[in-house]
């Protein structure tokens, strides 16, 4: 074989032409081109787009994946262990469903009357649990038993809005996000370290310093655990409010 053009290679392969367009654009792959603009493709771009195609098939994205063949000796080990930890999450939360289901057909069996907004409803919950279980198998691996035992002793206002804490922490993270990179000694930054701060009244007037260094702990490793679950801002932004002066 010389080379194939790109309706054979998309034939072969069962690619779309339009798909092979794109991983070329994204640099995936390099045809060769004729001097009319026609594509072609030799043995070692036919290697290389299966292996793009394996590798998208184990659930690698394409910046990945342009990563794994651009660099010699890509970590392999750190990429494959987060793809593992994303497809444990996955079927564990594939379990629980299966879980949730099941029991509703049972109650759907028995004749128990289920509405749509009763079936919502139970899903919410699982949802909530499934979440709460996803943070603890986080969090057990970077608290203390001392800091764990606070953690269970200690409580927020009752009047304490958790959710709408939360979209303000999303609100700051995207902000701090969308602003990097930032001069950390700036004015800009400082406003938002206080802002940070700010937020973190509630958590700070409850917390023991064995919570506080636990937290620290935790989002210090936050590129460890993000395939699990999903944390309220990334390992740059951390990274970031730790770099600014107090």
């Amino acid at each position: 074989m010389d080379t194939l053009d790109i309706a054979e290679v998309a034939r072969r392969t069962g690619l779309t032409v339009r798909a092979l367009r794109f991983y070329e654009a994204r640099g995936l792959v390099a045809p060769l081109r004729a001097a009319s603009g026609r594509r072609f493709y030799g043995a070692g771009e036919l290697a290389r787009l299966h292996a793009v195609v394996a590798l998208k098939r184990a659930g690698f994205s394409l910046a990945e994946i342009a990563a794994m063949l651009r660099e010699r000796r890509p970590d392999l080990g750190r990429l494959v262990a987060a793809r593992l930890a994303e497809v444990e999450r996955r079927a564990a939360e594939l379990a629980a469903t299966r879980t949730l289901l099941g029991q509703v057909q049972s109650r759907l069996d028995r004749g128990d009357p289920i509405d749509v907004a009763t079936l919502c409803s139970l899903i919410q919950a699982g949802d909530r649990t499934m979440e709460q279980e996803n943070w603890a198998a986080v969090t057990d691996r970077y608290l203390s038993e001392g800091g764990k035992r606070d953690f269970a002793a200690s409580a927020y206002p009752a009047d304490f809005d958790q959710a709408a804490h939360a979209a303000k922490w999303a609100d700051l993270a995207a902000r701090i996000e969308a602003a990097l990179p930032l001069d950390p000694t700036g004015d800009r930054a400082r406003a938002f370290r206080r802002e940070w701060f700010e937020l973190l009244g509630p958590f700070t007037a409850i917390a023991t310093p064995a919570m506080k260094q636990d937290v620290g702990r935790l989002y210090d490793h936050v590129d460890e655990w993000q395939g699990e679950q999903t944390p309220p801002f990334s390992a740059r932004v951390w990274a970031f409010i730790q770099s600014v002066p107090a």
